[in-house]
């Protein structure tokens, strides 16, 4: 299925989660935050919540700056 990440047009597994997603793209999750159609998600539902055809993903982590 396809789904957008970060503004990317992006194919997925059909049983992708949130969890699944952070954890192909790498990077720490710890310092993670996720959007799914505007709403965050909290880490504490990554893996229970399913992607959906059509879903725009936010997947940011901090930057450093002044």
């Amino acid at each position: 299925m396809q789904v957008t990440v970060n503004s990317v047009a992006t194919d997925v597994a059909d049983d992708t989660t949130v969890a699944t997603l952070v954890a192909e793209r790498g990077g720490r999750h710890d310092r993670i935050a996720v959007a799914r159609n505007g709403d965050v998600v909290p880490r504490s539902s990554w893996a229970a919540t399913q992607l959906s055809p059509g879903d725009d993903v936010e997947v940011l982590a901090p930057t450093a700056g002044g």
